[in-house]
């Protein structure tokens, strides 16, 4: 904040900060008629795009007082971007501004008197944000004065005699030392004692717990060779100490961080052996500690006290090498160390492999460091001073705690990857002396420079195809497919230290449609060519902090306005010549991962050409995608070092740390994940064994593709066995220890071999399973991810294909149903499969509906199964290599003995043994689950847990409640969001909380999900509320049930159950088919409104329906399936609710014919969801007026201006407000539009009738393209009041009497208060109007009214 005082005397504290998308009105509010004479002619929004960096200036009350645009380029069109530093440097004296650290300001607008403070204030601020910015320039035309009030901010640069700009343009500079002049660093005196002091006492705590106890006068009276101190002082006086020390404990930071791309912290010695093979114990690492560790070779640099400035160093002949470890994760091979004999690596006690150095120590550590904050900006400059005190050492590091924020001095530093195991408690920040040096400079490459790339890369697993791209940059600008490639490289002082490559990135409809890019960028303001691809991108780590300077002179060099970077999973990427290859970066922690999308099951024969165009809809590997753009790439993310330890990749844990990686704000360096078999997603190809269990659907290969979390997140492979509370670490497989800082327990249940009961039946029932305390024998088999359904089938393949043993299948859950399938599909003959039932416990059956047993039944007596139901293993027998050979059963009528060759259990399910030992034994309350509160807090405040492992504490009294009974993916983003409070000061995802809430059960409401493959090949899908888990026929019991429509038959494989609550919500879906089914697309139909799902109800009650699987195929129901439908609804609900729409006594159509139907509050979001989501829903169309554009690459050759859908064939779109019946066969005909008004009194219909068509104004009759006669049906009759069942005469066919899909009503509907009556009538009788006691009771809720319906023409099968 800061105060302000205008010209007229007014005081105001205004507070500067980076500009949003909802301040682009107030600053055209503050548009004078000088502003255009300035900076021309201004687009906002899209100028946003384009900057670097944007400030505004607010009040308190958040009104924009002010608002400045800083591009990277000039702000007048006076030469090319790219170009603008030569022709500088031609026409000014001044040859220091360089893009490195100059930018231009192309807007600034004040209010009026506050021009002159807030100019101050902004540009204050801008210096402040970045650190490298020494200069701000503006061209302003000679003909024009800068009004006074700006002018104490800026000076006149001088231009070269004779130049031609002097006379257009004059150019103002205002130079980073009128507002942060740099300090005066000296070695400390006693005498500074009392000037520090007044820094020392506010900051005396945060400095405690920084750097430890510390007495400022020990550190100044104990200087000498290893000890120095020193201050910087502002006329006279001291602002800030920095304490040095030349002793550092090296063996312990080489111990606990990965230090090989600063040599160890080392001088080079003969004997070193910087490289090391990789063990196998953590794999998946984060993406800079998963990388091999290699010996840079960075600028030496000789004594900078010689140097002006610090710029100048020595140039070595060695290549100048960049660590791999700063690159993101991927498969790379370790590159043996050079030399014939492979020398003897050290080793610690627990056998990791270590480099060796035996250099001297190259490094000094800063041990103490306070400023003042008005000067934090100027830390820098101690290190001038620093590397002077110590000129035979190179590296300068500094140790800050995980919980202290990154301050300005840190942010120059470059971060040393900790191992997982480092104990050390502390960050460390390592900077070297090269990073001193300001002559970082990036331009394209020249075939000059190949060399110095092949020296720079020469290390790198695909330093071949890095080099390669860069020779074909710089022979043909073009690679062998004739796409544009273009190479930059940055050097120091003529020495190559980075390079990078890019190219057109062709695919932008692709990501558009794929990934959330839209959450980044205002994609209609950017051109095609504007997009880039990042292909390869290679720093030396010295120059670490320049990374974003490089990123921002790629696209300003580029002419480009974004980068993409696609990272492909590691068995994809480990074949290096794979086309999709890219090179690891250094790049990606100054990008920003990019959600994706969740994608519509399109029927692409029904769709027919009006399906998306094959740039969206093309089924091509799944990347992780990475962006920055130029409003991004200057603008850092908030580093949290916290530790963060998550336990178990359950559906909970993977769904908390997708939350806190793609955080927009913040970048988690320190997550850590503990699990048996690491990451899941990691090999595709055992994704057919997945089979054997059931799926929740939270999570498939792509969706783990597209996150890449191994970029993010280091991963040790282990189980969890102890957990020390007061140390704060996590024992893995009983050797490893894992520090943390906050523990997160997702392990949730597994299934554990049950010990026999060796009793009656009788007594088997008062008692509780227990776990089988015994070797667990190698051919008992118990199921609870994809590496051990792996392990089983392969198992199976080896041993039992080929033999003629029995397989016994035992338990109580619909996993034993799933596991019988993928036996037989192994080819393991029915006959030879035992399935025998355990007692059901209290969770009800397996399956939703008795009927879906009955056909099951049916499957398994047809394929030979033997079912032995409510049974209870009482013994087994094993063999002498260990293996179960037979097994006893015992029910309530007769005794069971089997033969046995393999026995998959699947009876008990409960938390793994040594968790709960590990548990317990750190005094976590456990009352046969972990207890937790409503925040996911266990007794501990460093210990949250969540998922099926937890219950709630008795305190609530609702023992019956737990996390199994939720989605398991909202269950991680709650978690992740309660605790990202913790670093984020801004408004969380989740509302504030009401009073009081603390004692209640947190609501959480998306649905519960179980698919998979059953018996006979059926496909099965239940989509269930949240909620503890009830049997049908109770649930039919219940006094508020609600409805439910069902559709074919189980033995028949065709069975669709949806269930709608009392107040006409979807709540349920069962699906049992023989045929394969688009399973995301139903979960989207879940919690909506039957009359979004066009008249669901009535067309059932009509008779209308007697497929849902085909009914839901239908077009018009795509874009309910569509991931951004959810906005629509949100918004149109919110215009009803805070909008009094106006009332129609008589239609629209009578009382304004010119006028549109339809409310415009309503119909505007629609076509403006439309238009925007075209690509994905090209079906719909409005015509005239409201036509959309054409869908990329599906643009019709006769298209000049007519309404865009293609061809003749059209069926209607329901909208809000609007409804369009559907042309179907025949002659002539009419077509009902429903126009609703919530204020109407009461529902009237008229049908205009074969010729004599009413004309209808061409306003926005939203038509959606499908599969459907050229021609309309006759004129019906006017429907009578209460309509019967239609009639195959009416309809024109006994199918479409029926609702046949071919013929029956495929009218679209969008919005949650829609109105529709949609589906064509022919003949005389061909009835279906709706009686107002039909209507749902949305708009009644909202005390709406019913609707008002007109007719119009039918659809005559032509364009407009």
């Amino acid at each position: 904040m800061a105060t302000v005082t205008s010209s007229r005397g007014n005081t105001d504290v205004l507070t500067a900060r980076r500009t949003e998308s909802h301040d682009v009105p107030g600053i055209i509010s503050l548009f004078s008629p000088v502003t255009e004479d300035l900076f021309g002619r201004i687009d906002v929004t899209y100028l946003l795009e384009l900057s670097n960096l944007a400030l505004t200036i607010c009040n308190e009350k958040n009104e924009v007082i002010a608002h400045a645009a800083f591009l990277d380029y000039p702000n007048w069109n006076i030469t090319d971007q790219a170009e603008w530093e030569p022709f500088l440097h031609k026409n000014y004296t001044n040859d220091k501004c360089t893009p490195l650290n100059t930018l231009f300001v192309h807007l600034f607008v004040a209010k009026e008197d506050y021009g002159a403070g807030c100019s101050q204030e902004i540009v204050r601020k801008a210096f402040l944000l970045l650190p490298e910015l020494q200069f701000i320039l503006l061209f302003v035309p000679s003909a024009e004065r800068l009004e006074l009030d700006v002018r104490n901010v800026f000076e006149r640069m001088v231009p070269v005699p004779g130049s031609p700009m002097e006379r257009r343009f004059t150019l103002l500079a205002c130079p980073r030392h009128r507002c942060h002049p740099r300090l005066y660093v000296r070695q400390a005196r006693l005498e500074d004692y009392d000037d520090l002091m007044l820094i020392w006492t506010p900051q005396s705590e945060t400095l405690k717990e920084t750097y430890g106890e510390y007495l400022l006068v020990d550190l100044l009276e104990r200087e000498g060779e290893e000890n120095q101190a020193a201050v910087c002082e502002v006329g006279g006086t001291a602002v800030g100490f920095m304490s040095l020390c030349s002793e550092v404990n090296v063996s312990l930071f080489q111990e606990c961080f990965d230090l090989g791309p600063f040599h160890g912290l080392c001088k080079p010695h003969p004997e070193d052996i910087p490289k090391v093979p990789r063990k196998p114990s953590v794999q998946g690492d984060k993406d800079e500690s998963n990388q091999t560790s290699q010996e840079p070779e960075p600028v030496s640099s000789q004594n900078l006290e010689q140097v002006p400035d610090a710029d100048a160093a020595v140039q070595k002949d060695e290549a100048v090498t960049v660590s791999q470890s700063e690159l993101p994760v991927g498969n790379v091979t370790n590159i043996d160390s050079k030399g014939s004999a492979a020398p003897v690596l050290e080793t610690d006690q627990e056998g990791d492999l270590h480099p060796v150095y035996r250099g001297a120590s190259n490094v000094f550590c800063i041990r103490l460091f306070c400023i003042d904050e008005k000067y934090e900006t100027r830390s820098l400059d101690f290190l001038h001073y620093a590397f002077n005190v110590f000129p035979d050492r190179d590296l300068c590091v500094i140790l800050v705690p995980h919980h202290v924020p990154e301050f300005p001095l840190v942010q120059s530093f470059v971060r040393a990857v900790p191992s997982c195991t480092s104990r050390l408690g502390r960050e460390l920040y390592v900077f070297h002396r090269a990073g001193l040096l300001t002559s970082f400079n990036v331009r394209k490459a020249a075939t000059s420079d190949l060399q110095g790339v092949k020296m720079l890369v020469e290390s790198l697993s695909l330093s071949e195809r890095i080099w390669n791209d860069s020779k074909i940059f710089t022979e043909a600008r073009r690679d062998p497919d004739g796409m544009p490639v273009q190479a930059f490289v940055a050097e120091v002082l003529d020495q190559i230290v980075g390079v990078s490559v890019t190219r057109d990135e062709m695919d932008i409809e692709y990501i558009r449609s794929h990934y959330s890019i839209e959450d980044f960028i205002h994609f209609n303001d950017y051109q095609q060519e504007e997009h880039g691809h990042l292909c390869h991108f290679v720093l030396n780590p010295a120059f670490h902090h320049y990374a974003k300077y490089f990123l921002k002179e790629i696209l300003r060099l580029g002419h480009k306005s974004s980068l993409y970077y696609p990272i492909y999973p590691e068995y994809v990427e480990s074949k290096f010549q794979h086309p999709c290859a890219h090179s690891l970066t250094s790049a990606l922690h100054y990008m920003a991962p990019v959600r994706p999308r969740r994608q519509i099951v399109y029927p692409l024969q029904e769709l027919g050409e009006n399906a998306p165009s094959e740039q969206v809809s093309k089924d091509q590997l799944k990347y992780s995608l990475n962006h920055t753009n130029r409003k991004l790439v200057l603008e850092s993310k908030v580093c949290i070092n916290t530790r963060i330890v998550v336990v178990g990749a359950s559906d909970v844990g993977i769904s908390f740390l997708e939350t806190l990686v793609f955080w927009p704000r913040l970048k988690f360096n320190n997550l850590t994940l503990i699990s048996i078999h690491g990451l899941p997603g990691k090999d595709p190809q055992s994704s057919k064994y997945r089979r054997f269990l059931i799926s929740s659907h939270c999570f498939n290969d792509e969706d783990y593709a597209q996150m890449s979390l191994c970029s993010w997140v280091n991963v040790v492979v282990g189980k969890m066995t102890g957990i020390n509370r007061s140390a704060k670490y996590v024992v893995v497989s009983k050797e490893k220890k894992v520090p943390y800082d906050y523990l997160v327990l997702c392990m949730g249940q597994s299934y554990q071999a049950l010990a026999p009961m060796e009793a009656d039946i009788s007594e088997v029932m008062s008692h509780r399973p227990q776990r089988y305390t015994e070797k667990v024998p190698p051919n008992h088999f118990t199921l609870n991810d994809t590496q051990d359904c792996l392990e089983a089938a392969l198992w199976l393949e080896k041993n039992l294909i080929r033999s003629t043993g029995n397989v016994i299948v035992y338990g109580n859950t619909i996993d034993m149903y799933t596991t019988v399938e993928s036996l037989l599909s192994l080819g393991i003959d029915g006959s030879r499969i035992h399935l025998v039932q355990a007692p059901l416990s209290s969770a009800g059956p397996c399956l939703a509906d008795a009927s879906l047993e009955r056909a099951l039944g049916e499957t398994l007596a047809e394929a030979g199964v033997a079912v032995h139901p409510d049974s209870v293993l009482t013994q087994w027998g094993q063999g002498d290599r260990g293996l179960i050979t037979w097994a006893a059963f015992t029910s309530a009528s007769h005794l069971l003995h089997l033969q046995c060759s393999a026995f998959f259990s699947f009876a008990y399910r409960t938390l793994d043994y040594e968790t709960f030992e590990a548990i317990t034994d750190a005094c976590l309350v456990f009352d046969g689950k972990v207890v937790i509160d409503a925040k996911f807090h266990t007794n501990d405040a460093s210990i949250r847990a969540a998922g099926p492992l937890t219950k709630f504490s008795r305190r609530y009294y609702r023992d019956e409640l737990t996390h199994s009974n939720f989605n398991s993916r909202e269950i991680g983003f709650e978690l992740a969001a309660s605790m990202l409070s913790l670093f984020d000061s801004s408004p969380q995802p989740s509302s504030e909380p009401p009073e009081g809430s603390d004692r209640l059960i947190p609501i959480y409401r998306r649905c519960k999900v179980q698919g998979g493959v059953l018996p006979g090949g059926y496909n099965y899908l239940h989509i269930s509320k949240p909620g503890i888990p009830m049997p049908l026929d109770a649930e039919h019991d219940q006094c508020d049930y609600g409805m439910e429509i069902v559709t074919g038959e189980a033995s028949h494989g065709n069975y669709f159950r949806i269930h709608f609550s009392r107040y006409n919500m979807v709540d349920s879906i069962t699906c049992f088919s023989k045929e394969p089914f688009p399973v995301s697309n139903y979960i989207c139909l879940y919690g909506q409104h039957e009359r979004l799902l066009n008249d669901l109800y009535y067309r059932w009650r009509a008779g209308q329906l007697t497929d849902l699987y085909s009914y839901f195929r239908e077009p018009w129901s795509l874009a309910i399936y569509h991931d951004r439908f959810i906005d629509l609804q949100k918004e149109l609900r919110q215009t009803l609710m805070s909008e009094q729409v106006p009332g129609q006594q008589r239609t629209a159509a009578e009382q304004h014919p010119e006028q549109r139907p339809g409310p415009p509050a309503l119909r505007e979001p629609v076509l403006r969801y439309l238009r925007l989501h075209r690509a994905q829903l090209p079906m719909y169309a409005p015509t005239d007026a409201y036509r959309l554009m054409p869908a990329a690459g599906k643009r019709d050759a006769g298209d000049n201006g007519v309404s865009p859908w293609r061809g003749s064939q059209c069926t209607a779109l329901a909208v809000t407000g609007i409804s369009v019946r559907s042309p179907s066969r025949g002659q002539g005909g009419s077509r009902e539009i429903s126009v609703r008004s919530p204020t109407a009194e009461g529902e009237s219909r008229f049908v205009a009738p074969a010729g004599r068509r009413r004309r209808v104004p061409a306003g926005p009759q939203l038509y959606a393209n499908a599969p459907r006669p050229a021609t309309c049906g006759a004129a019906p009759r006017p429907p009578a009041r209460n309509p019967a069942p239609p009639r195959t005469k009416g309809c024109g066919s006994g199918a479409a009497a029926r609702g046949s899909p071919r013929h029956g009503c495929t009218c679209r509907i969008l919005g949650g208060f829609a109105r529709v009556c949609l589906h064509t009538e022919r003949g005389e009788r061909g009835a279906s109007a709706r009686s107002p006691s039909h209507l749902v009771p949305d708009a009644q809720r909202l005390g709406l009214k019913p609707s008002a319906t007109v007719a119009v023409p039918a659809c005559t099968g032509k364009r407009a």
